[in-house]
Protein backbone atom coordinates (compact mmCIF):
# COMPACT_ATOMS: atom_id res chain seq x y z
CA UNK A 1 0.00 0.00 0.00
CA UNK A 2 0.86 3.44 -1.21
CA UNK A 3 1.56 5.94 1.61
CA UNK A 4 1.78 9.82 1.90
CA UNK A 5 4.76 10.55 3.36
CA UNK A 6 5.68 14.21 4.56
CA UNK A 7 9.15 15.17 4.86
CA UNK A 8 10.88 17.68 6.78
CA UNK A 9 13.78 19.23 5.26
CA UNK A 10 13.09 17.31 2.04
CA UNK A 11 14.84 19.33 -0.09
CA UNK A 12 18.06 19.05 1.76
CA UNK A 13 21.18 16.62 1.32
CA UNK A 14 19.26 13.57 2.82
CA UNK A 15 16.08 14.66 2.60
CA UNK A 16 16.35 15.34 -1.09
CA UNK A 17 17.68 11.53 -1.47
CA UNK A 18 14.79 9.95 0.71
CA UNK A 19 11.96 11.70 -1.15
CA UNK A 20 13.54 10.63 -4.69
CA UNK A 21 13.60 6.93 -3.14
CA UNK A 22 10.04 6.86 -2.04
CA UNK A 23 8.61 8.52 -5.31
CA UNK A 24 10.45 5.33 -7.01
CA UNK A 25 8.81 3.37 -4.42
CA UNK A 26 5.53 4.28 -5.72
CA UNK A 27 4.58 6.59 -2.96
CA UNK A 28 3.10 10.15 -2.59
CA UNK A 29 5.58 12.79 -0.96
CA UNK A 30 4.87 15.96 0.57
CA UNK A 31 8.48 17.97 1.24
CA UNK A 32 8.65 20.81 3.55
CA UNK A 33 11.61 22.55 3.77
CA UNK A 34 12.15 26.37 4.36
CA UNK A 35 15.58 26.51 2.33
CA UNK A 36 17.72 27.61 5.19
CA UNK A 37 20.06 24.83 3.80
CA UNK A 38 17.81 23.30 1.78
CA UNK A 39 17.81 23.67 -1.97
CA UNK A 40 15.39 23.60 -5.35
CA UNK A 41 18.02 22.35 -7.57
CA UNK A 42 18.12 19.40 -5.07
CA UNK A 43 14.39 18.33 -6.03
CA UNK A 44 14.13 20.00 -9.44
CA UNK A 45 14.51 16.54 -11.01
CA UNK A 46 10.95 15.46 -9.21
CA UNK A 47 9.47 19.24 -8.78
CA UNK A 48 6.84 18.60 -11.35
CA UNK A 49 6.12 14.87 -10.21
CA UNK A 50 2.25 14.03 -9.93
CA UNK A 51 2.99 12.43 -6.59
CA UNK A 52 5.55 14.78 -5.17
CA UNK A 53 4.14 18.38 -3.68
CA UNK A 54 6.50 20.84 -1.90
CA UNK A 55 5.91 23.42 0.47
CA UNK A 56 7.89 26.18 1.77
CA UNK A 57 7.43 25.93 5.78
CA UNK A 58 9.62 26.30 8.96
CA UNK A 59 8.73 23.21 11.56
CA UNK A 60 9.32 25.88 14.23
CA UNK A 61 5.57 26.97 13.16
CA UNK A 62 2.70 24.35 13.36
CA UNK A 63 1.12 22.78 10.57
CA UNK A 64 -1.50 20.84 9.78
CA UNK A 65 -1.60 17.88 6.85
CA UNK A 66 -3.37 14.73 5.86
CA UNK A 67 -0.30 12.40 5.82
CA UNK A 68 0.73 8.98 6.97
CA UNK A 69 4.05 8.19 7.40
CA UNK A 70 6.39 11.84 8.53
CA UNK A 71 9.78 11.93 8.67
CA UNK A 72 11.52 14.55 10.53
CA UNK A 73 14.76 15.53 9.41
CA UNK A 74 14.39 19.46 9.15
CA UNK A 75 17.70 20.81 10.79
CA UNK A 76 20.80 22.15 9.59
CA UNK A 77 23.08 19.46 10.33
CA UNK A 78 27.06 20.99 9.88
CA UNK A 79 29.08 23.11 12.20
CA UNK A 80 28.88 25.81 9.88
CA UNK A 81 25.50 25.99 9.74
CA UNK A 82 24.08 24.83 13.36
CA UNK A 83 26.01 27.54 14.83
CA UNK A 84 25.29 30.15 12.44
CA UNK A 85 22.35 30.59 14.65
CA UNK A 86 22.32 28.67 17.12
CA UNK A 87 18.77 29.81 19.29
CA UNK A 88 17.34 28.97 16.07
CA UNK A 89 18.77 25.38 15.87
CA UNK A 90 17.58 24.59 18.55
CA UNK A 91 14.32 26.04 18.37
CA UNK A 92 14.44 23.73 15.14
CA UNK A 93 15.47 20.45 17.03
CA UNK A 94 12.61 21.61 20.18
CA UNK A 95 9.70 23.04 18.52
CA UNK A 96 10.22 21.12 14.91
CA UNK A 97 9.79 17.84 17.17
CA UNK A 98 6.67 19.47 19.26
CA UNK A 99 5.02 19.96 15.95
CA UNK A 100 5.70 17.20 13.99
CA UNK A 101 4.83 15.18 17.16
CA UNK A 102 1.63 17.09 17.74
CA UNK A 103 0.37 16.25 13.88
CA UNK A 104 1.70 12.88 14.14
CA UNK A 105 -0.42 12.40 17.11
CA UNK A 106 -3.48 14.21 15.58
CA UNK A 107 -3.68 12.30 12.51
CA UNK A 108 -2.21 9.12 13.61
CA UNK A 109 0.50 9.23 11.44
CA UNK A 110 4.14 6.99 12.12
CA UNK A 111 7.23 9.55 12.72
CA UNK A 112 10.58 8.76 12.54
CA UNK A 113 13.02 11.13 14.21
CA UNK A 114 16.23 12.10 12.20
CA UNK A 115 19.03 11.85 15.23
CA UNK A 116 22.84 11.90 15.20
CA UNK A 117 25.31 10.40 17.03
CA UNK A 118 26.11 13.63 18.05
CA UNK A 119 23.83 12.64 20.92
CA UNK A 120 26.65 10.51 22.16
CA UNK A 121 28.84 13.85 23.00
CA UNK A 122 32.84 12.47 22.79
CA UNK A 123 32.27 8.90 23.62
CA UNK A 124 33.81 7.70 26.39
CA UNK A 125 32.78 4.25 25.18
CA UNK A 126 33.94 2.97 21.84
CA UNK A 127 32.51 1.78 19.00
CA UNK A 128 28.84 3.50 20.14
CA UNK A 129 25.80 1.55 21.09
CA UNK A 130 22.40 2.81 21.96
CA UNK A 131 22.60 2.21 25.53
CA UNK A 132 25.50 4.31 25.92
CA UNK A 133 24.09 7.77 27.09
CA UNK A 134 26.39 9.76 26.08
CA UNK A 135 29.27 12.60 27.67
CA UNK A 136 27.77 15.93 25.83
CA UNK A 137 28.69 19.83 26.79
CA UNK A 138 25.29 20.97 27.69
CA UNK A 139 27.24 24.52 27.16
CA UNK A 140 29.05 24.27 24.26
CA UNK A 141 29.09 25.81 20.84
CA UNK A 142 27.82 22.83 19.65
CA UNK A 143 25.29 22.35 22.66
CA UNK A 144 22.33 23.97 20.65
CA UNK A 145 22.39 20.91 17.98
CA UNK A 146 23.81 17.97 20.41
CA UNK A 147 21.38 19.27 23.25
CA UNK A 148 18.62 19.81 20.52
CA UNK A 149 18.48 16.10 19.59
CA UNK A 150 18.91 15.11 21.94
CA UNK A 151 15.80 16.43 23.73
CA UNK A 152 14.13 15.96 20.37
CA UNK A 153 14.68 12.33 21.58
CA UNK A 154 12.90 12.63 24.76
CA UNK A 155 10.09 14.17 23.56
CA UNK A 156 9.53 11.51 20.72
CA UNK A 157 9.74 8.55 23.90
CA UNK A 158 7.65 10.96 25.82
CA UNK A 159 4.89 10.91 23.08
CA UNK A 160 5.41 7.55 22.53
CA UNK A 161 4.43 6.28 26.32
CA UNK A 162 2.00 9.51 27.04
CA UNK A 163 0.07 9.47 24.10
CA UNK A 164 0.66 6.16 22.37
CA UNK A 165 2.00 8.10 18.99
CA UNK A 166 3.87 5.66 16.85
CA UNK A 167 7.92 6.73 16.79
CA UNK A 168 10.55 5.73 15.43
CA UNK A 169 14.02 6.99 16.61
CA UNK A 170 17.87 6.21 14.36
CA UNK A 171 21.06 7.70 14.64
CA UNK A 172 22.61 8.82 12.05
CA UNK A 173 26.18 8.56 11.51
CA UNK A 174 28.59 10.49 9.14
CA UNK A 175 27.23 10.85 6.12
CA UNK A 176 28.16 12.41 2.62
CA UNK A 177 27.41 12.21 -1.34
CA UNK A 178 26.14 14.22 -3.96
CA UNK A 179 23.55 17.16 -2.57
CA UNK A 180 26.09 18.41 -0.05
CA UNK A 181 26.55 21.73 0.18
CA UNK A 182 30.25 23.16 -1.24
CA UNK A 183 30.00 25.54 1.70
CA UNK A 184 28.55 23.20 4.34
CA UNK A 185 31.98 22.63 6.56
CA UNK A 186 31.64 19.33 6.68
CA UNK A 187 35.18 17.24 6.65
CA UNK A 188 34.06 14.94 3.51
CA UNK A 189 32.78 18.05 1.34
CA UNK A 190 35.55 20.43 2.65
CA UNK A 191 38.60 17.92 1.88
CA UNK A 192 36.62 17.43 -2.22
CA UNK A 193 36.21 21.22 -2.71
CA UNK A 194 39.63 22.13 -1.71
CA UNK A 195 41.35 19.29 -3.36
CA UNK A 196 39.17 19.85 -6.77
CA UNK A 197 40.38 23.79 -6.30
CA UNK A 198 43.67 23.29 -5.49
CA UNK A 199 43.79 24.41 -2.23
CA UNK A 200 45.70 22.92 0.73
CA UNK A 201 43.33 19.89 2.37
CA UNK A 202 42.94 21.64 5.91
CA UNK A 203 43.18 18.93 8.95
CA UNK A 204 41.74 20.14 12.58
CA UNK A 205 44.30 18.27 14.97
CA UNK A 206 46.84 16.12 14.01
CA UNK A 207 44.40 13.77 11.99
CA UNK A 208 44.32 10.97 14.46
CA UNK A 209 40.60 11.53 15.26
CA UNK A 210 38.34 8.52 13.59
CA UNK A 211 35.18 9.09 11.99
CA UNK A 212 32.86 6.44 9.98
CA UNK A 213 31.85 7.57 7.01
CA UNK A 214 28.45 6.33 5.56
CA UNK A 215 27.12 6.87 1.69
CA UNK A 216 23.88 8.42 1.44
CA UNK A 217 21.98 5.68 -0.22
CA UNK A 218 22.87 2.94 2.48
CA UNK A 219 21.40 5.26 4.92
CA UNK A 220 18.11 5.99 3.13
CA UNK A 221 17.85 2.11 3.14
CA UNK A 222 18.49 2.12 6.62
CA UNK A 223 15.31 5.01 7.17
CA UNK A 224 12.76 3.60 4.89
CA UNK A 225 13.24 -0.11 6.40
CA UNK A 226 13.03 1.27 9.53
CA UNK A 227 9.49 3.02 8.71
CA UNK A 228 8.39 -0.07 7.55
CA UNK A 229 9.52 -2.27 10.94
CA UNK A 230 6.63 -2.89 12.90
CA UNK A 231 6.81 -3.03 16.91
CA UNK A 232 10.37 -1.71 17.01
CA UNK A 233 10.49 2.37 17.79
CA UNK A 234 14.51 2.24 18.28
CA UNK A 235 16.67 4.58 18.73
CA UNK A 236 19.20 2.16 16.50
CA UNK A 237 22.42 3.83 14.82
CA UNK A 238 22.72 4.03 11.55
CA UNK A 239 26.07 4.41 9.83
CA UNK A 240 29.21 2.55 8.53
CA UNK A 241 31.07 0.50 10.73
CA UNK A 242 34.33 0.90 9.33
CA UNK A 243 36.75 3.30 11.01
CA UNK A 244 38.96 5.51 9.67
CA UNK A 245 40.94 8.62 10.69
CA UNK A 246 40.72 12.20 9.52
CA UNK A 247 44.85 12.05 7.80
CA UNK A 248 43.43 8.57 5.86
CA UNK A 249 40.16 10.52 4.51
CA UNK A 250 42.24 13.60 3.02
CA UNK A 251 44.85 11.23 1.77
CA UNK A 252 42.20 9.07 0.25
CA UNK A 253 40.26 12.49 -1.44
CA UNK A 254 43.90 13.72 -2.69
CA UNK A 255 44.64 10.52 -4.11
CA UNK A 256 41.16 10.15 -5.89
CA UNK A 257 41.06 13.67 -7.49
CA UNK A 258 44.48 13.96 -8.77
CA UNK A 259 45.28 17.27 -6.72
CA UNK A 260 48.54 18.65 -6.12
CA UNK A 261 46.80 20.06 -2.73
CA UNK A 262 49.31 19.53 0.64
CA UNK A 263 47.77 18.83 3.70
CA UNK A 264 47.95 21.11 6.55
CA UNK A 265 47.02 21.44 9.84
CA UNK A 266 44.87 23.56 11.90
CA UNK A 267 43.86 23.61 16.17
CA UNK A 268 40.86 21.38 16.63
CA UNK A 269 37.70 23.01 17.33
CA UNK A 270 35.96 22.99 20.88
CA UNK A 271 33.94 19.62 22.41
CA UNK A 272 34.85 18.09 18.54
CA UNK A 273 34.90 14.36 19.44
CA UNK A 274 37.90 12.22 18.82
CA UNK A 275 36.23 9.12 17.89
CA UNK A 276 33.21 8.17 16.12
CA UNK A 277 32.03 4.33 14.89
CA UNK A 278 28.72 3.07 15.55
CA UNK A 279 28.12 -0.18 16.86
CA UNK A 280 25.24 -1.51 14.23
CA UNK A 281 23.91 -5.15 15.66
CA UNK A 282 20.59 -3.74 17.10
CA UNK A 283 20.42 -2.92 12.80
CA UNK A 284 21.35 -6.00 11.58
CA UNK A 285 19.38 -7.65 13.96
CA UNK A 286 15.92 -5.74 13.66
CA UNK A 287 16.38 -4.09 9.90
CA UNK A 288 18.36 -6.92 8.37
CA UNK A 289 20.39 -3.25 7.59
CA UNK A 290 24.19 -3.40 6.68
CA UNK A 291 26.19 -0.41 4.85
CA UNK A 292 27.33 -1.94 1.49
CA UNK A 293 29.34 1.10 -0.32
CA UNK A 294 32.73 1.00 -0.01
CA UNK A 295 34.42 4.79 1.00
CA UNK A 296 36.50 4.26 -2.43
CA UNK A 297 33.39 4.28 -4.59
CA UNK A 298 31.51 6.85 -2.49
CA UNK A 299 34.10 9.57 -2.39
CA UNK A 300 34.21 8.79 -6.52
CA UNK A 301 30.67 9.37 -6.35
CA UNK A 302 30.90 12.71 -4.17
CA UNK A 303 33.87 14.02 -6.18
CA UNK A 304 32.11 14.09 -9.41
CA UNK A 305 29.24 15.39 -8.40
CA UNK A 306 31.65 18.44 -6.36
CA UNK A 307 33.66 18.70 -9.95
CA UNK A 308 30.17 19.11 -11.85
CA UNK A 309 29.28 21.97 -8.87
CA UNK A 310 32.82 23.34 -9.31
CA UNK A 311 33.13 23.32 -13.21
CA UNK A 312 36.65 21.82 -12.70
CA UNK A 313 37.74 18.29 -13.90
Amino acid sequence: MAHINLVTGGAGFIGSHLCERLLERGEEVVCLDNFFTGRKENIDGFLHHSRFELIRHDVTQPILLEVDRIYNLACPASPVHYQYNPVKTIKTNVMGALNMLGLAKRVKARILQASTSEVYGDPAVHPQEESYWGNVNPVGIRSCYDEGKRVAETLFFDYHRQNKVDIRVIRIFNTYGPRMLVNDGRVVSNFIVQALRGEPVTIYGDGSQTRSFCYQSDLIEAMIRMMDCEDFTGPVNTGNPVEFTIKQLAEEVVRQTGSKSEIVYRDLPADDPTRRRPNIALAREKLGWEPTVQLSEGIKHTIAYFARQLGVG
